[in-house]
């Protein structure tokens, strides 16, 4: 487990106008062992803080914290260790995937990034991790093609604890889902937050998924938090007037006061 610490983190990108303030002085907190959600419409600066998070967009200003260290990414030492510690689950599994490697080759290649594994303990890897997921542990040998597009974010899933991290941050990961998969993929993620007893950023757009997998919510807007609660709170006594917005839109969260 670890904590993850966002203090004034600013991130901004180049548009056709100039620069765009993506995230905008965000300050948040993700307590060891818990799930929080990060809810907000597309362009809200989500995924740019996601990114930031990881390394993967330039932070210019404040700063990220694991355990009270400050994430650098400078080197290729800095970068491994920071992969060690976090891994990034995307909303296109497809972009986690490659389509020429079979489910087993995938989550190998990310099993023995850091750890050296003999042929009997990757095949005990490959079945544990599959069944960890809530996949058929027999899908090891098939190509991304010939899974559903639920099956495929499980293996990315998979693929991204095969590296045994401490933080996952959820990026969207079922808005391209159909419902009914949606709320399997999301049962999935809070009973893996549980057993592992991961720390995890869950990212979305959709309230309700939200919700259902977070000890706590923060609602974000034109890349600036406007509220964080816990997700009771949230729910049952919003103080902003954009989360009420965001509650109103969905009328059966909203409960009877």
């Amino acid at each position: 487990m670890t904590t993850l610490q966002l203090r004034d983190l600013t991130v901004r990108h180049h548009g056709p106008r100039g620069p765009v303030t993506a995230v905008d002085g965000v300050c948040l907190d993700v307590p060891s062992g818990s799930t929080l959600g990060l809810v907000g419409e597309s362009g809200s600066g989500k995924s740019s803080l996601a990114r930031a998070v990881v390394g993967l967009t330039p932070v210019h200003g404040g700063r990220v914290l694991l355990d009270g260290r400050e994430v650098r990414v400078r080197t290729v030492r800095d970068r491994r260790r920071l992969g060690r510690l976090v891994q990034v689950v995307l909303q296109d599994p497809d972009t986690a995937l490659d389509p020429r490697m079979t489910v087993r080759q995938t989550l190998v290649e990310a099993a023995t990034v850091f750890h050296r594994l003999d042929r009997p303990a990757r095949i005990e890897r490959v079945t544990a991790l599959l069944e960890l997921v809530g996949l058929d542990p027999r899908f090891a040998d098939r190509l991304p093609r010939r899974l559903s597009g639920g099956q495929r974010q499980r293996v990315a899933v998979a693929r991204a604890l095969a590296v045994g991290p401490r933080l996952l941050i959820a990026d969207e990961i079922t808005s391209a889902l159909d419902v009914s998969v949606q709320a399997a993929v999301l049962n999935t993620i809070r009973d893996l937050q549980r057993r592992l007893g991961l720390s995890m950023l869950f990212i979305g757009h959709n309230l309700p998924a939200v919700c259902h997998v977070s000890d706590a919510v923060a609602v974000m807007r034109h890349g600036r938090i406007v509220e964080t609660a816990p997700t009771d709170a949230i729910l049952c006594t919003p103080q902003h007037p954009y989360t009420r917005t965001l509650l109103d839109s969905v009328p059966s969260l909203r409960r009877v006061r």
